[in-house]
């Protein structure tokens, strides 16, 4: 490995050229595709295997045309103060309201409030719905602005109108933050080398990569379905590492300048031993989102998947692109210690300089191995506790900040119907293999009037082949709610017994019964992902470090970070600890998906740390340094990079908290404060605490394994002993 990265490094290198122009014309090629590609819609939304999901086909089949899991919108409308909904001129506002709002090729039917009776009991609120033929992932921008354009002349005839449901979705976007994260990583760049054009090639090589992911992404979107909120996590994934990756590349190259060797000679080194920790730290994150796809939602798995096609171009680009670059650099990258030219002025430094901070810092970790090990586990301990008191579900209009449409309409439903009106079941009835539909249907209906929290059961609504029914349940409780929750596993226990009596099957779907579902299904696919992606990462870190306790004490490492990380996203999100700070407007509870998300994105990352750390110290470990003293080396060559990378990385996440999606702020905030957990607790305190008590244990393979094993040089082992001499240059390929 590291033999073949040397010599791709050199070649890169002279060829500094063509791999130039191979970079700038895959980004044009990509760009030019997504320019020219159709605008990316939002992508379908299913949920293979769920009940509510089955129960949306059924009605596509029984029911045609009915888009039973088409986008709606609630139209609310609340009356001037001392006025009601059935005045004569607020009757005929909301009937010419209700006209417009058909008006439309992806309206498949709207509701009139008086003939549906939607209106509340005290006649001051009421609604109307539109159903459309596509999904609200799905539904054109044309639709949305018709919607609000028709609300918006209902205002203008005295009318408080808000717009619920779902037909509003709309791009998540990021804000200025976001830069603000990127101006972060450039000055810690600039602090890092001393140098503009050694910081700078971090950042235009990370630029370059998001830009091919992302416009890859954008061109393929109409073929491959993907939606446009796809890219986001590309963007945060692969912003933070390719910005790392050619951090890493070139602060080993000014490490090999530092030591005498030429430039193309410290290139080839410094791809060789420095790519290598950068191939394996990639491949680390490529298995953790692709992993996604386990938990079988097409949306997360296409995610996934895009964010580690992203990640892979990160690590092509640092591998041949960086000795490219360094290549044009070519004196204007000084060696490590030599500061660059800086705003005009050039310094040198001449006499010896002292042990550097994370030199000092080893040192005191090496002598007081115990306590720092128990301030760091008992730390991370009491962050994680709020996270037992964690609450999963998915957002709704309820969980929406006030200032927004949706959430005025939620609480004007709220007023006028009641909390579990947001929040309405569909059940369905398939009674085809049923000797009597219409008394199976019926007892349906009774069944369900029995339950505790239901407050209205409309009739069945048949198809009209008679074996097929629809029947609306309003809970009395609002839809995230545990009651709620616990009265669609009601129903679907007392689908049971009218499966025995009438051979019907009753499904329960709608919005609020998806959210459950969903919930459920990231919850039974935590463990076996969990155990998927540490499974094959713990198998890959053995391949790397030849050895076995290294990988075990970096996954429980992960373990601590993730837990603690979730207890902060706990503390934050669903408690509402400094929420005004991070901009959070309404506290609820905390994304399903954000565990398993977390677990994925959070362990790639942890290892990438793990993996470039831990490679020097092993390295200095086989080349003869006793154990405590590699780690104090290992700290010496890689603590400021890591330290460096680690700012970045929450630097670059943090400047998602700004977006206006609470998934995405909540991702954000999540990431970041995951990084600093695992980078400075666990990688910086936590890790050399326990290399130092196990010594030469750490490294410890049994002999058959380590025959069985490939041996990937990852410590780049095969350069120092091809020329015979560990101190002579390797001079030819």
């Amino acid at each position: 490995m590291a033999t073949f990265l040397y010599k791709l490094g050199r070649i890169s290198f002279r060829r500094r050229h063509l791999v130039a122009l191979i970079w700038v014309a895959l980004l044009t090629l990509a760009g030019v595709g997504a320019a020219s590609a159709p605008a990316a819609g939002n992508s379908s939304f299913s949920i293979p295997g769920t009940e509510a999901q089955k129960a949306f086909d059924l009605l596509e089949q029984r029911f045609p045309g009915m888009s039973a899991d088409g986008a709606t919108a609630r139209v609310v409308f609340k009356a001037p103060s001392g006025e009601k909904m059935t005045d004569p001129g607020n009757r005929a506002t909301v009937r010419e309201t209700v006209k417009e709002l058909a008006d439309g090729s992806e309206v498949a039917s709207v509701t009139d409030p008086y003939q549906a009776k939607a209106v509340s009991k005290d006649g001051t609120i009421a609604y109307a719905q539109v159903s459309y033929k596509v999904s609200g992932m799905e539904l054109d921008d044309a639709s949305k602005d018709a919607l609000e354009d028709t609300a918006q002349d209902a205002r203008q005839a005295g009318l408080t109108v808000e717009i619920g449901g779902d037909a509003l979705q709309a791009v998540p976007h990021t804000g200025s933050s976001e830069i603000i994260g990127i101006a972060v990583a450039a000055v810690v760049l600039v602090i890092t080398f001393g140098s503009l054009v050694a910081a700078g090639l971090p950042l235009l090589t990370a630029l370059v990569g998001v830009g091919i992911g992302v416009s890859a992404i954008t061109a393929l979107a109409g073929t491959l379905d993907l939606g446009s909120t796809t890219s986001t996590l590309a963007m945060m994934i692969g912003l933070a590492v390719g910005i790392d990756y050619a951090l890493f590349i070139v602060s080993r190259y000014r490490a090999e300048l530092a030591e005498g060797r030429d430039r193309e000679e410290a290139v080839g080194r410094a791809v060789g031993t420095a790519g290598s920790a950068v191939v394996f730290a990639g491949l680390t994150v490529v298995i953790a989102l692709v992993g996604l796809s386990v938990v079988n939602i097409p949306m997360l798995t296409k995610m996934g998947i895009a964010a580690a096609g992203t990640v892979a171009i990160a690590v092509l680009i640092a591998l041949t692109m960086i000795p490219a670059l360094l290549g044009y650099a070519g004196r204007r990258v000084k060696p490590a210690g030599e500061k660059g030219k800086l705003l005009g002025r050039a310094k040198a430094q001449e006499k010896p300089a002292k042990p550097n901070l994370g030199t000092r810092w080893a040192s005191f970790v090496v002598r007081r191995p115990i306590a720092v090990l128990l301030l760091g586990v008992v730390g991370l301990g009491a962050a994680a506790v709020p996270a037992a008191s964690l609450e999963l579900g998915l957002p709704d209009d309820g969980s929406q900040p006030t200032s927004t449409t949706q959430r005025r309409a939620y609480d004007l439903l709220s007023e006028g119907f009641g909390p579990g009106f947001n929040g309405p079941l569909m059940v369905v009835v398939d009674a085809k293999d049923s000797d009597d539909p219409k008394a199976a249907f019926t007892e349906t209906g009774d069944e369900i009037k029995g339950l505790k929290d239901v407050v209205t059961v409309t009739p069945p609504a048949p198809n009209k082949a008679g074996d097929t029914a629809t029947i609306t349940v309003i809970p009395g409780s609002k839809p995230s709610s545990v009651t709620t929750e616990n009265l669609v596993h009601g129903i679907r226990d007392a689908g049971a017994g009218i499966k025995a009596d009438t051979d019907a099957n009753v499904l329960v779907t709608g919005s609020t019964a998806m959210n459950i579902d969903v919930s459920e299904k990231l919850n039974d696919a935590l463990v076996p992902y969990l155990v998927l992606v540490v499974g094959l990462a713990f198998l890959l870190l053995i391949v790397v470090f030849r050895s076995i306790l290294v990988p075990l004490k970096a996954a429980l490492g992960f373990l601590l970070s993730v837990m603690a990380a979730l207890g902060a996203v706990v503390a934050v999100f669903q408690w509402g600890w400094l929420a005004d700070l991070m901009g959070v407007e309404q506290t609820g509870p905390v994304m399903s998906m954000m565990p398993i998300f977390m677990v994925g994105v959070v362990f790639g990352l942890a290892m990438d740390y793990e993996v470039f750390l831990v490679t020097r110290m092993r390295e200095a470990h086989v080349h003869g340094e006793k154990p405590a003293q590699a780690v104090v080396t290992g700290f010496r060559h890689g603590a400021r990079v890591v330290t460096a990378a680690a700012v970045i990385m929450m630097a670059v996440f943090a400047g998602f908290i700004g977006s206006s999606e609470s998934m995405v702020k909540m991702i954000g905030f999540g990431l970041a404060i995951a990084v600093f957990f695992d980078a400075f607790v666990v990688r910086m305190a936590i890790v050399p605490a326990v290399l130092a008590l196990l010594g030469r244990t750490a490294w410890w393979l049994p002999k058959w394994l380590d025959r069985a094993l490939p041996n990937v040089d990852v410590e780049g082992e095969g350069l120092r002993t091809a020329s015979g001499d560990p101190d002579r240059e390797l001079v030819r390929t």
